[in-house]
Order: C-alpha cells, then structure tokens, then sequence
C-alpha cells in the first residue's frame, strides 16, 4: 500500500517555517511565512514524523517492522518511506480496531455476497491488454 497522506499525518516537534505557497499569497501579508503543526512532503522532518508517529503504535528492534499483538491475534507491518507491506494471523485485529474507531464495535459480521466458486474463463474475444 503507498500511504498518499503519509507524510502530513506525521506531527513535528521542532519550529518549522515555510514560504508562502505560489497562488496562495497573502494580498494583506505577503512577507509572512506559515509555522507548520504537521509534516509536509518536501522539509526533511517529514519522514522523522511520519516514523515516530508509527513507533508510537508499537515498536520493534527492527525499524521497518512493526508488530501488534492481542490476544492470539498478531498483526505484522513493513514500512519502507510511505510504503506498506500488511500481514498477520487473522483480519481480526485490524478489522475490530478500525469499527471501533467509526463506532461500528457492535456490528456482525457477513460472507461475501457474492459466488466463491465461479470459475472465470479467459475471454477469448477479447483485445489483448499491456
């Protein structure tokens, strides 16, 4: 998975300072800069924040690898920049992580609704994609 948002999801602790970006120039205050509350792509305190933010989930002796255990359950994650490599033992703890947090704890769950066992032919009619 390539994390788009990865970087501005990254809190900062030192005083970071930016220009005006151009188009969004203050007509009232052209001379002022923006003090940042969060990373941005582009400062080199972004990939700094980015990775504390994640330490601050769980940690490991490896620093691309994060591991999450509950109960039998352990969820494994690889970091590479703003790139993400998900696995585990059940889709459980994850799944149980993020309905709680959009307060959907109590909902049950359901197959998918649709054939598990149609097979899919090769369409011989069809154009040739590269």
């Amino acid at each position: 998975m390539d994390v788009k948002s990865a970087f501005p999801n990254g809190f900062i602790e030192e005083e970071v300072y930016v220009r005006q970006p151009p188009s969004f120039e203050s007509a009232r205050f052209p001379d002022r800069v923006y003090k940042l509350r969060k990373a941005l792509y582009g400062p080199k305190q972004a990939p700094r924040a980015w990775y504390a933010r994640l330490k601050s989930f769980c940690s490991s002796p490896d620093k691309t690898l994060f591991l999450l255990s509950r109960g039998g359950d352990t969820t494994i994650v690889r970091i590479y920049v703003d790139d993400i490599i998900f696995g585990g033992s059940s889709h459980a703890l994850y799944t149980r992580d993020i309905l709680k947090k959009f307060d959907m704890g109590d909902s049950k769950p359901m197959t998918t609704p649709m054939s598990t066992n149609t097979a899919l032919d090769a369409d011989e009619d069809g154009e040739a994609v590269d």
